[in-house]
């Protein structure tokens, strides 16, 4: 029985050693570059979300080889006339905000496309679920939602911008 406990013991270590690891600290904003699209934007790291999204326009979504897919174009500064395709991951109900002063009891929900966005923050990539929908007029085109946060083990520093650097993963 001795010897049966030293096993596990000695197996759940890998398992310990991963739990143990110290978060990476990022700061509130952050440059992520999103290798599948081509491009490095600027980002929030917002813990106040649960889910990541991308600011997209001319969302739609077909069927292809039986599978759901999305097709979009970047909503940004520039005038991205490129279209993106990707499967769908799935399609997430969010609830939009209620102002204190606003009169309706139930908030409002609306359904965004979610696709699974390769990512890059300082020498670290990470494959995350990012939701689509405008965010033009927010200043930052991406948001990093808590679940993305813990896909790069993550914690933020609301009182620094910028740690990483520019992406770099080769």
């Amino acid at each position: 029985m001795k010897s049966v406990f030293v096993l596990l013991s000695l197996l759940a270590l890998p398992v310990l050693a991963l739990a143990a690891e110290d978060p990476v600290l990022y700061g509130r904003y952050e440059y992520i570059k999103l290798p599948e699209i081509g491009e490095t934007l600027k980002a929030k790291m917002d813990t106040g979300a649960l889910t990541s999204s991308l600011s997209a326009k001319h969302i739609q979504r077909f069927e292809r080889d039986g599978e759901q897919w999305v097709s979009f174009q970047l909503s940004s500064d520039k005038d991205d006339v490129k279209v993106y395709e990707h499967r769908l991951a799935r399609v997430a109900k969010v609830k939009s905000r209620i102002e204190e002063d606003d009169a309706r009891e139930v908030a409002d929900s609306a359904e965004r496309p979610v696709i699974e966005l390769s990512m890059c923050i300082g020498e670290d990539r990470q494959t995350v679920e990012v939701s689509l929908t405008d965010r033009s007029n927010f200043t930052y085109p991406l948001l990093i939602g808590v679940k993305g946060m813990r896909d790069f083990n993550a914690a933020i520093n609301p009182m620094r911008r910028f740690t990483a650097g520019q992406p770099d993963c080769s």
